[in-house]
């Protein structure tokens, strides 16, 4: 069957992403991880590139798990119990040891009665907005949120949607105000870590917002956040914004076993009732497969690991060189956001420099991610730095001088 008309319409889309500078373009490989060594971290070799080693600085890997001994010896003990993958969706006959425990351990965690497990963080957001959205449901949603709480909202329809201004509580409290006067639930979603910033959300105010105002919906106004940059990397002890803002627990928290944990898949945790409604009544965990059991004991064993002294101070370490690089950043002269993320934007404002820099430092062997318009408002054009446990003093010494060396 011919598809000439299809590729020539895509092929014509390309090019009108590649014009306007949204084409991501070809995906670098890495085909080898070099163990860090003489004060250095570990270093990535990638495909075309030679043997030459990459200093990477654009990974969500915060806490640098995924190279810890420990973790891979958890995963091939539970590969070498229960084999590769699962066989089905859970409820065929896809549940395994390990995601029990790991959906137990994730609710201690946290401090919630129950949790569940999806593929990816992804999904478990574009699962749980949509079976939560009944005909008389307002959702309200901060104009900065990742990617999948936008699409879960327009995949749920909603009877109403309040965009409010990034951060903005007095525009979130007019717009519960309003929904008030004719719907029944209200749902506030957003983000804990703002992923393209580092910047958190006003988790405190917001649930003392929510909780002022659920009296007025017949079903509650309930908050749900998406903490995939928070847990694991941010607060006293990797709890995420919730611990930071010392805030009331979120009705439900979403996040991801594949940034701080190092491993892969997703969660939801909260009430003990809509984990089970969730169970009988989100397609993207009835439909598809969940994570591997050996994925599971991973996560288990990364777990136990954030909440032993090691984590503690993987902890410590992470904050001590993300002040030392937004330091570095400010001495040299460059714009940031203050904040203690390890996500540390180097702000620019212009896309030309910014793709310049990029290539500077890629030269000089460091990996970090340029954004541009529209990825990002025009404007706000950045580079998007991301420290994690396995940098050393070293390596963020390292990236200042080649960022020293740069044009400006």
């Amino acid at each position: 069957m011919p598809t000439h008309g299809l590729t020539r319409a895509l092929a014509a889309r390309l090019t009108e992403l590649a014009r306007s500078g949204r084409l991501k373009g070809k995906e670098a490989v890495i085909s080898r991880v070099i163990a860090g060594r003489d004060g250095h971290g570990p270093r990535y070799v990638i495909e075309d590139e030679g043997d030459r080693p990459f200093l990477r600085m654009n990974s969500n890997s915060y806490l640098g798990l995924a190279l810890r001994p420990d973790v891979i010896e958890a995963e091939e003990r539970a590969a070498t119990l229960y084999g590769t993958g699962p066989g089905a969706v859970r409820f065929i006959s896809g549940t395994w040891a390990t995601h029990v425990a790991l959906e137990r351990r994730l609710a201690r965690f946290h401090s919630r009665p129950s949790a569940i497990l999806f593929s990816s963080a992804y999904a478990a957001m574009m699962g749980l907005i949509p079976p939560l959205v009944a005909e008389k449901t307002a959702v309200i949603s901060d104009e900065l949120n990742h990617n999948c709480i936008i699409n879960a909202i327009a995949l749920a329809r909603p009877a109403e949607k309040h965009i409010y201004k990034h951060l903005d509580m007095g525009e979130l409290e007019r717009a519960l105000a309003g929904a008030a006067k004719t719907c029944k639930r209200a749902i506030v979603a957003t983000d804990g870590i703002f992923s393209m910033r580092g910047d958190h959300a006003p988790l405190d105010r917001i649930m003392e917002l929510a909780r002022a105002h659920d009296a007025a919906f017949e079903e509650n106004a309930i908050v749900i956040v998406d903490d995939s940059h928070g847990v694991g990397a941010f607060g006293a002890t990797g709890r995420g914004t919730e611990e930071y803002t010392n805030a009331a627990p979120a009705d439900l928290l979403v996040a991801t076993l594949g940034k701080a944990f190092g491993v892969n898949g997703g969660y939801v945790a909260g009430d003990a009732t809509i984990i089970q409604y969730l169970r009988e009544t989100s397609p993207f965990y009835i439909y598809s497969n969940p994570i591997t059991p050996a994925e599971a004991g991973a996560a288990l064993s990364a777990l136990d690991l954030l909440d032993s002294e090691v984590g503690k101070g993987l902890l410590t370490h992470l904050r001590d060189m993300t002040a030392r690089f937004k330091t570095g950043l400010i001495r040299l002269g460059f714009e940031t956001l203050p904040g203690e993320h390890p996500v540390v934007p180097l702000i620019l404002r212009d896309t030309a420099r910014t793709s310049a820099l990029v290539a500077h430092l890629r030269q000089h062997g460091i990996l970090a991610t340029g954004l541009n318009y529209p990825v990002v408002p025009r404007g706000d054009e950045e580079i998007r730095f991301q420290i994690s446990a396995d940098h050393t003093p070293a390596d963020i010494d390292m990236a200042l001088d080649v960022l020293a060396r740069s044009a400006g």
